[in-house]
């Protein structure tokens, strides 16, 4: 069977105008980009950016932003004692697309990279307690987990393959890291 390729690149961005968010333009670029935290894009066939995704990486699932800050905060921390592996959870706090349909291909493009990466096990966002949030994640196919005081959590599935739980249970077994 051939794979199909995808007709987008995700590309990290070392730069965006943060005011062009429309889920949470109050946070600075320097927040976007301290301890460990990223600005994902992605590119269509032309070479624009058709969608923006920013990452916070954690150990648990933040509540609210300031909660997401001083989880991203000690993970990176940790990160300094574990050869840079900074985080288990990978943490979408905003999401727009600059094209029509931009952001669920922005979403399947990080499904791959998250399921490829080897420290990632879990893709949870930190979205505003909207229904619009709730109506685009429900869709694209993530499932609630928590609706809390100013936001909601949902969670794409990172679902292994046979050959990874075999891989994962016989490191265990035979204590192989």
């Amino acid at each position: 069977m051939l794979n199909k390729k995808s007709k987008f690149e995700l590309v990290e961005l070392p730069y965006i105008d943060v005011t062009e968010d429309p889920v949470r333009p109050e946070l600075s670029l320097e927040f976007r980009q301290a301890y460990g935290r990223k600005i994902f894009g992605i590119k269509d066939e032309e070479g624009d950016i058709a969608a923006v995704m920013c990452f916070a990486f954690t150990h648990g699932i933040p509540k609210s932003v300031e909660e997401m800050d001083a989880m991203s905060r000690d993970a990176a921390m940790q990160a300094v004692h574990r050869a840079g592996v900074q985080g288990s959870k990978a943490i979408a706090y905003t999401v727009w697309a600059k094209k029509k349909g931009g952001g669920k291909h922005m979403v399947n493009e990080v499904y791959k990279m998250i399921k490829e990466s080897h420290h990632i096990d879990r893709l949870i966002t930190l979205s505003p307690l909207t229904d619009m949030a709730r109506k685009f994640h429900l869709k694209n196919g993530a499932k609630e987990v928590q609706v809390n005081l100013t936001t909601q959590n949902f969670e794409y599935e990172v679902e292994l393959t046979e050959w990874e739980k075999f891989r994962d249970k016989a490191k265990k077994v035979l204590r192989i890291a």
